[in-house]
């Protein structure tokens, strides 16, 4: 760890295992990390799960998160046994991609509320068993989101935290999450959207993270192309300009975070953040 450039900008949510890198993959994360951008390697399934917790072995800087997605693939299950043991493999940092998606609520029937609850409680469960933060999916679902983490935070306090990944709700939603001590992270969605810059204004600084979603959501200026991890740096930029601060501030800033949240460092602990330019 010694030898590996410290990071500049932290892509806390990246799907570099997808098909969409299959002729370039190596090449993408290697760039990634020459410029000195770290990132987090999402799986959304037990295929995709080994795959980001295999490929993060090779890369300083590189790590991984494993689960099941809500809706991805339906007729998946938690399967225990084999996410225990992947879960406490080298780097892997965080349970999911796992969550909640209503977004066609009005065919959603009752069952498939249900066997989604049941599929985020399971991971939620492991991840406070493992000691690991949940990656969390939350899209038009967020009452019974929230309605699960405060039940469960009475239970487990402490021992259950994460980040909401890809927040796209108003300030509202952010306070109630963020009164469950959960980090709220921004996607490339946040330079060309601005239905989000009340809950990036509202959000303290220390629980806000960057993230790119790649290859999905491809922020301007890059529009149009495949998303990667190094785009993660105009999210921070928006982010700054947005909450009206210092772009090193809130570079910094998003880096210590991740460093706290998914590396279990304590808060009080400064971490060194290399500088850009440097």
């Amino acid at each position: 760890m010694s030898e590996t450039p410290l990071p500049q900008f932290f892509d806390v949510h990246a799907h570099v295992h997808d098909a969409a890198f299959d002729q370039d993959r190596i090449t993408t994360v290697e760039r990634t990390l020459a410029e000195k951008v770290w990132t987090i390697v999402v799986g959304t399934d037990r295929r995709s799960s080994q795959l980001s917790a295999q490929l993060t072995m090779f890369y300083e800087g590189l790590y991984s998160s494993i689960g099941i997605h809500p809706t991805d693939n339906v007729t998946e299950h938690f399967w225990k046994e084999y996410f225990e043991e992947l879960a406490v493999a080298h780097k892997v940092v965080a349970i999911g991609e796992c969550g909640l998606d209503y977004f066609r609520a009005d065919g959603l029937a009752d069952d498939e509320r249900a066997r989604q609850k049941k599929l985020f409680e399971d991971q939620l469960e492991l991840a406070v068993s493992v000691g690991k933060p949940l990656m969390i999916h939350c899209r038009n679902a967020h009452e019974d989101m929230i309605d699960i983490l405060t039940a469960k935070k009475r239970e487990y306090g402490d021992r259950l935290w994460g980040n909401i990944h890809f927040f796209t709700a108003g300030e509202d939603i952010a306070r109630r999450y963020l009164d469950l001590a959960f980090t709220l992270s921004f996607s490339g969605v946040v330079t060309f959207a601005r239905d989000y810059d009340d809950a990036i204004r509202y959000a303290p600084l220390d629980m806000i993270l960057s993230e790119t979603d790649s290859p999905y959501a491809t922020p301007i200026p890059n529009r149009g192309k495949r998303n990667e991890p190094m785009f993660v740096k105009e999210v921070v930029k928006q982010l700054a300009l947005v909450r009206g601060e210092d772009f090193e501030r809130v570079r910094a800033a998003t880096v210590q975070n991740a460093f706290r949240v998914f590396l279990s460092l304590p808060h009080t602990t400064p971490v060194p953040v290399a500088p850009v330019g440097e």
